[in-house]
């Protein structure tokens, strides 16, 4: 049986990966769903989503390892090192991942369809706040949701970008491949969004794309392409967590994001066409390769 798996195609692996990953998932998800009162297929709300997510993404790496162990190949093929280049790369692309979205929104603000309501608002509150108590720009804000993305955008991009693009280069090329883990990444945001996700599936399916160029890049390792998921879920998270940006209604909705998500709209799909282009030049120059 595992001589079969081993010399299965790349989807039935694929495929056998994702159902023993729910599998040994659905023993601890089904009760949380329960208690937390979620049915299917019902959009899921933040209360319930990390709940939820988190002993799926705990186990998801458990079951890498022993894929790995099944086909005879080392965990760290998937891409993910404990190397100081790694790091290295994983700090560089956060810092990218941030000021690529300060770039942005303000670019937004100064064309008036964003505007900082904190920057009076909250300045007044934190002036009357009591001795001892934080801003909305705190470290109870932005520390909680680093680690968050951090801990996300590695489970995601161990899988997605490390073991399935690994799988689907033993049949396809590069960027089939990448394609193809770009589309499966998109969709499965579905089943916790719903179909309200479905305008952000071309910038989704774009920002799969640019991180297996991250990987690339960072010549076959996770550490840029983690850096940039994680830097880009912690400046979103954060602003929203914050309420440090507002929409004005100036702009047009397909230009800045259909309910006001950046990848349901044509600022977004630009802000990741010029990741891409900013990725490919650092590749080009070989700086990423020549910064150890």
């Amino acid at each position: 049986m595992i001589s079969s798996f081993i010399e299965a195609s790349a989807i039935i692996k694929a495929v056998v990966f994702f159902i023993v990953w729910v599998v040994v998932w659905l023993p601890l998800g089904i009760p949380l769903a329960i208690a937390l009162k979620w049915q299917p297929p019902q959009p899921i709300t933040p209360s319930q989503k990390l709940p939820l997510l988190a002993p799926l993404y705990l186990i998801a790496p458990l079951i890498l390892w022993g894929f790995a162990r099944i086909q005879g190949v080392p965990f760290s093929g998937y891409g993910l090192t404990r190397t100081a280049a790694f790091f290295g790369s994983l700090g560089l692309g956060l810092i990218l991942g941030v000021l690529g979205l300060a770039v942005l929104f303000g670019f937004q603000v100064a064309l008036g369809w964003v505007q900082w309501p904190l920057s009076s608002q909250i300045s007044r509150q934190n002036s009357v706040s009591e001795a001892g108590k934080t801003s909305s720009w705190s470290w109870r804000i932005w520390l909680p949701t680093l680690v968050l993305g951090i801990w996300v955008s590695v489970t995601e991009e161990l899988i997605f970008r490390g073991f399935l693009l690994n799988q689907l280069q033993q049949d396809y090329s590069l960027w089939l491949a990448g394609a193809i883990a770009s589309s499966i990444f998109a969709v499965l945001h579905l089943v916790w969004e719903g179909p309200e996700n479905i305008p952000q599936l071309p910038g989704l399916w774009l920002m799969g794309m640019v991180l297996v160029l991250a990987r690339q890049v960072d010549g076959g390792s996770l550490g840029l392409a983690c850096g940039l998921h994680a830097g880009w879920i912690w400046g979103i998270a954060s602003l929203d967590a914050a309420q440090a940006i507002a929409y004005t209604g100036k702009g047009p909705t397909w230009m800045t994001g259909l309910g006001q998500q950046p990848l349901a709209g044509v600022m977004g799909l630009l802000f990741l066409v010029g990741t891409g282009v900013g990725l490919w030049w650092l590749g080009a120059g070989g700086f990423i390769a020549n910064r150890y």
